[in-house]
C-alpha cells in the first residue's frame, strides 16, 4: 500500500474551478493506477475520472469533458482538474490507488472537501 494525501479541496461558486492533488509521501506513483472517487451526504461513493500506468485517463459519466486526470512531473502526485463546477459536485473527493497488477484499490486518502455553491 501507499500513503496518500488530498490538498486542494474547498468552497467556490457554480462555474468555478478547482485543483485538486493526490500525493504520495513515500514513493512514486508511476507503478500505480490512480483514481479519483466521490462520495456526497446520502449518496453512495461514484469514479469520478481514473488514470492508468500507461497514461490513459477514463472518467464518469457526469463529468462530460469539465474534468481532467493528469500525472504531475513529480511523478508523486496525481492532479484532477476540475472546471465549470456544479452545485452538484459538492462532495468529499478521495483518491485511491492500486499497484499496476491488483484489481482492487487498496490505497485511499483521507478525502478532501469540495463544496459548490450556487
Amino acid at each position: 500500500q501507499v500513503m496518500l494525501h488530498e490538498r486542494g479541496g474547498g468552497l467556490v461558486q457554480a462555474g468555478g474551478s478547482l485543483r485538486l492533488s493526490c500525493e504520495a509521501s513515500d514513493r512514486s506513483l508511476m507503478e500505480y493506477h490512480v483514481a479519483w472517487f466521490r462520495q456526497a451526504p446520502g449518496k453512495e461513493r461514484e469514479i469520478v475520472a481514473r488514470i492508468t500506468v500507461g497514461g490513459t485517463a477514463h472518467y464518469g459519466d457526469f463529468v462530460k469533458g469539465r474534468f481532467i486526470i493528469s500525472r504531475e512531473d513529480a511523478k508523486t502526485t496525481v492532479a484532477l482538474q476540475m472546471d465549470s463546477l456544479k452545485v452538484e459536485d459538492t462532495a468529499v473527493y478521495y483518491c485511491a490507488a492500486r499497484y499496476r497488477a491488483l484489481s482492487e484499490y487498496d490505497s485511499w486518502g483521507q478525502g478532501t472537501q469540495v463544496t459548490v455553491s450556487s
